[in-house]
């Protein structure tokens, strides 16, 4: 059984950050730091989890795929409960009754800084349940339940753009000058984030024309699944805005805006400096893998990059470990805070590019 419950871990770490919320004051930073310290200790202590284990009831997992949408509406609600005026649908008297705790007296204690470490709690949430599942999900282009729920989940993320350009775009061209998630060696991830966001927004919007035109219905219209996008993420705003305000519009855009960097961080960790031939079939080493246990558990094997690039139809409980694909120096939270020092991760990548150029370079033409 333990082998179905560790994929839950991504809703595990979302109670810390809902209990800071109820319990208030300095607990608010309680979602911020189980979040870090779980997941990057976690890997560090931990280790690898190479295991490839045969999974006869993939229900299970797929319960816990589409649970990620409903786990997320709560976390946003909790959001703007904690900066509304008002008792929302009476959730602190609730919480008062079956507890005894006056919820609503210790969130008179927030402070601003307590808000910002919310924020960024909501960040590492909004990315964990909404764009890993949302990633798998829109991966089943033949299921219109599937694609659906991850375009809300990619909603929270002001992202819906991603289903295109990911599934049609990133993987056509992974490792190639086409690719706006694939960052060439010596960018740095800041850099990184404003060429890979503008490229791909590009970039789908160029793939949904396309496909369009194709159909012979004009771009500038509901068929256009980008608009429709936007319109999801304008009404996850404006539900922001009548609960909690222009505090709660705020928190909420803050919170996607950075739950979209943290994408292109990991686009970022993922691929950075990898490259192939245009018409090279993609092979495990054209992207950074990780094996390591917890960041595997929290994020549906999807640190298990190689595979899934080679095998982009390839369910994630079907994902193998590949031990000897190019590995990362760690899990995926802690490269992601690697890559937000630049010279360290320069540092550290350099020689594993070398590496990397010495047994894989003499492929490329192949």
């Amino acid at each position: 059984m333990l082998k179905y419950l560790k994929f839950s871990l991504f809703h595990c770490l979302s109670v810390p950050f809902l209990l800071g919320i109820i319990l208030g004051g300095h607990w608010m930073v309680s979602g911020l730091l189980a979040l870090t310290l779980v997941i990057v200790f976690g890997d560090l202590l931990f280790g690898d989890d190479n295991s490839e284990p045969d999974y006869q009831h993939p229900r299970v997992l797929n319960v816990l795929l589409y649970s990620a949408l409903p786990a997320l509406c709560l976390v946003f609600f909790a959001m703007m409960w904690s900066l509304s005026q008002h008792d929302l649908f009476g959730f602190g008297h609730f919480i008062q009754y079956v507890s005894g705790y006056d919820a609503l007296a210790a969130r008179q204690t927030n402070l601003f800084w307590h808000y910002g470490a919310m924020c960024l709690a909501a960040a590492l949430l909004i990315a964990l349940l909404g764009t890993v599942p949302a990633h798998e999900l829109t991966h089943r282009t033949g299921d219109p339940v599937a694609m659906l729920t991850g375009r809300w989940l990619l909603a929270f993320s002001w992202d819906t753009a991603f289903a295109i350009e990911h599934v049609y775009g990133h993987h056509r061209y992974v490792a190639t000058a086409k690719d706006p998630a694939s960052a060439p060696r010596g960018r740095n991830v800041y850099q990184h984030i404003c060429c890979s966001t503008l490229g791909g927004n590009i970039s789908a919007w160029r793939i949904e024309a396309q496909r369009l035109s194709k159909k012979q219905q004009p771009a500038l219209s509901t068929h256009n699944r980008i608009i429709r996008g936007i319109a999801m993420s304008l009404m996850l705003s404006a539900v922001a805005l009548w609960l909690a305000g222009w505090q709660g519009l705020l928190a909420f855009s803050v919170s996607a805006l950075l739950a979209k960097a943290l994408l292109e961080i990991v686009n970022y960790v993922e691929h950075y400096g990898l490259y192939r031939l245009p018409n090279q079939p993609v092979r495990p080493y054209h992207s950074w893998n990780s094996n390591k246990r917890i960041s595997s558990w929290a994020s549906f094997n999807l640190t298990r990059h190689s595979h899934h690039h080679a095998r982009a139809t390839v369910p994630f409980y079907q994902l193998k470990a590949v031990p000897d694909a190019p590995q990362l120096p760690t899990g995926y939270l802690g490269c992601i805070l690697l890559a937000l020092l630049p010279p360290l991760w320069f540092r550290l990548m350099e020689p594993k590019l070398a590496r990397w150029e010495q047994h894989y370079g003499a492929m490329r033409s192949q």
